[in-house]
């Protein structure tokens, strides 16, 4: 049965921490709090992996080691929270984010390591269908005589692995559409000030999003009009793939997206009505080339995110314009949203873009306010499915 504890606590490699919960709390539901919370420090590092974190319980309820999943390849967090326990694994509880994996990857399985560790109690969170572990794991655990109980916190590991269970479910990366308006709905900056409608605080929060993500695109329109970079600022732990949405072959060679090229991998889709020229003249710029299949635009998104999905990119970043916005929405395939507003008007200024069309229904999960602007996080709102790690 779980025990029921007034406080936890446990040894971190520069601290030592107690953590006091409510005296109807349980040791293993700290514990698990505290799994998901340190699972998060591999974001940005362990995709196309799930985030992981793992936590080893005594009998007193105490957390006496931890572990999370630091980046793609490197060991898993079960592997790391038993290793830090050492004997002390022996006869105590492994509370862990994710079912543990029972085949061997790029790391031996972690069901081994948890009998050898003698471990006698696991408490997972959600269930991996990944194929080559969908409930195996739980069923060999159970088979080893070990007590194994699921589903504690269940909807917070699901949303902690959902970019990487839609890539498992659907072969498509999760997507964040992102957009900034001013107060009056309009993606213009009021006249007579800078070119950005958001604040510099809410630019740091972009680059900090973009620095964690594998790919970031933005339809033709904006590329012609802001002649953006589309990079990471400081730059993120791997290249950030930028793409151009650009049925015509619309973007010059000018553009300082192309003229780095180079430096920063750039995609940019192309419908077959491109000239040949203008997409001879892209490659040879150094721009890899994606022809998107002929249909509609939803049919040509769905595609260019199979494309993605198909070498394995977790997150996608759209940052515009409306007419991708309109697309991705009407096709239901935007997962969350960041809407920045900001406090300013552009009035009657004149405006190279539409305002975004209306957001579909949100379940929020965050407003903020950086530098005076209202950031609104939230998940488009419909059914989801679990899926785990590979």
């Amino acid at each position: 049965m779980p025990r029921t504890a007034t406080s936890v606590s446990y040894q971190n490699e520069d601290r030592f921490v107690v953590l006091t919960t409510s005296s109807h709390a349980t040791a293993e539901t700290a514990a698990m709090r505290r799994a998901l919370e340190i699972a998060r420090r591999g974001e940005g590092r362990v995709e196309p992996n799930p985030l992981v974190g793992a936590v080893v319980i005594g009998a007193d309820g105490h957390i006496i080691a931890e572990g999370w999943h630091d980046h793609f390849g490197g060991p898993h967090a079960e592997a790391v929270a038993l290793a830090a326990a050492g004997d002390r694994a022996r006869g105590a509880t492994l509370v862990v984010t994710l079912e543990p994996c029972c085949h061997h990857g790029k790391q031996p399985p972690c069901t081994a390591a948890i009998l050898a560790a003698g471990i006698a109690r696991v408490v997972v969170a959600a269930g991996d269908p990944f194929p080559a572990v969908a409930g195996r794991g739980l069923a060999a655990l159970r088979a080893a005589g070990i007590d194994v109980a699921t589903g504690l916190l269940e909807p917070d590991a699901l949303r902690l692995t959902a970019p990487f269970r839609k890539l498992v479910t659907t072969g498509m990366p999760w997507v964040i559409a992102k957009w900034a308006a001013t107060r009056d709905g309009r993606l213009v900056a009021p006249p007579g000030g800078d070119r950005w409608i958001s604040s510099a605080e809410s630019r740091a929060v972009v680059h900090a999003l973009r620095a964690r993500i594998d790919a970031i695109a933005v339809g033709s329109g904006t590329a012609l009009a802001d002649d953006p970079l589309l990079t990471a600022r400081p730059a993120g732990p791997r290249p950030l793939l930028r793409v151009v949405l650009d049925g015509r072959g619309r973007l010059p060679v000018t553009s300082r997206l192309v003229r780095t090229a180079r430096e920063a991998p750039l995609l940019v889709a192309v419908g077959r009505e491109a000239s040949d020229d203008r997409v001879a003249q892209l490659a040879a710029a150094g721009c890899e080339i994606w022809i998107a299949p002929d249909g509609t635009p939803a049919g040509r998104m769905r595609g260019l995110l199979s494309e993605l999905g198909r070498r394995r990119l977790t997150n996608l970043l759209v940052e515009g314009g409306p007419t991708v916005f309109a697309t991705l929405f009407a096709a239901g395939l935007a997962d969350e949203v960041w809407e920045f507003v900001a406090p300013t008007a552009a009035g009657d200024s004149p405006a190279p873009h539409d305002p975004p069309p209306a957001r579909p229904p949100l379940d929020i999960e965050d407003v903020s306010h950086p530098g005076g602007d209202t950031l609104t996080r939230g998940l488009v709102r419909r059914p989801t499915s679990s899926a785990g790690r590979g």
